[in-house]
C-alpha cells in the first residue's frame, strides 16, 4: 500500500475528497525510504527541501538537550498517514530531528509539489493546514498529559491515542498494534525514569487493562483504560465536517 493511500484515509476520516482531490494526491510523486531503528529520518537543518509521509513503522520528534548532547527528549510520535514535518515546508528550519522507532519506511515529497498544490488546490491546501493543525493539537495534549495525569494514566493515554491514530487510517484493529519502543524511549516520551515506566506498565497489566508482549501491545478492556486515562479524542479532530 503506498503511503499515499494512508494519508488519504487520515483526510477522509475528517472530509470529503473530490475527485480532483484524489487524482492529484494520487498523481504525487515520491520517494519511498527505508529506515533502520534509531536512523535519522529528517535531521534538524535549514530551508529542506521535501517533507515525509509516514508509510511503516513509527517515528519520533527528537529533541537535543543544549549542553548535554547524550540526552533528548522526544515530544511527537507519528503513524502511518502522519505527514511528519509538513510545517518545515514553510518554516525556515526545524529545531528537531525526526528518527525511526524501530524500522520504519516513508516517503518523501518534494516542496515543489506542494507548492503547486497550494498553487492550484484550494480545499487541499486547508486540509494540509488542518494537518499540521492537528499535529500542534497533540503536542498541546501531550503537555496536558504530563501535567495532569500520574504515571500509569499518563501511559494509559498514550496508549489509547496510538491506538485511536492507528485505527484511523486502517493500521490497527481488533485492539491489537505495535508499538515498537524501548522502556528508555517511553522514558523519553512521558519524562519518567525507565524504572518508572516498568511499574507504569506492570501496573496497567495488572489491571487487566493491556497485553504487551515484545513491541505488540493489545488493549483488553479499553473502557477501563480511556477512563483511567481520562481519555477523550477531540483533540484528535476526527468528525468529518466540510472543511
Amino acid at each position: 500500500m503506498a503511503i499515499t493511500e494512508y494519508f488519504i484515509r487520515y483526510l477522509q476520516r475528517r472530509d470529503r475528497l473530490t475527485d480532483s482531490d484524489l487524482c492529484r494526491l494520487h498523481a504525487m510523486k515520491t520517494e519511498q525510504v527505508r529506515f533502520g531503528p534509531g536512523e535519522v529520518i529528517v535531521p534538524a537543518e535549514r530551508l529542506a527541501a521535501r517533507s515525509c509521509m509516514m508509510l511503516r513503522g513509527l517515528s519520533a520528534r527528537s529533541h537535543r538537550l543544549v549542553g548535554r548532547p547524550d540526552e533528548r527528549v522526544i515530544t511527537a510520535l507519528h503513524v502511518p498517514g502522519d505527514f511528519v514535518d509538513l510545517h518545515g515546508f514553510v518554516l525556515a528550519g526545524l529545531e528537531h530531528s525526526v528518527i525511526a522507532v524501530g524500522s520504519a519506511e516513508v516517503e518523501f515529497v518534494d516542496h515543489e509539489e506542494l507548492t503547486e498544490i497550494t498553487e492550484n488546490f484550494p480545499h487541499l491546501t486547508r486540509l494540509l493546514w488542518m494537518a499540521t493543525l492537528i499535529d500542534a493539537a497533540v503536542h498541546r495534549q501531550w503537555l496536558v498529559a504530563a501535567a495532569s495525569l500520574r504515571s500509569s494514566a499518563h501511559l494509559a493515554h498514550l496508549l489509547c491515542e496510538i491506538y485511536t491514530r492507528l485505527n484511523a487510517v486502517g493500521a490497527a484493529s481488533g485492539g491489537s498494534f505495535m508499538l515498537p519502543l524501548l522502556q528508555r524511549e517511553l522514558a523519553d516520551i512521558l519524562g519518567y525514569s525507565p524504572i518508572h515506566v516498568n511499574r507504569a506498565v506492570r501496573d496497567l497489566r495488572d489491571r487487566g487493562l493491556i497485553r504487551w508482549h515484545g513491541a505488540e501491545v493489545t488493549i483488553l478492556d479499553w473502557t477501563g483504560l480511556a477512563r483511567l486515562a481520562r481519555f477523550d479524542p477531540t483533540y484528535l479532530d476526527m468528525e468529518q465536517l466540510s472543511r
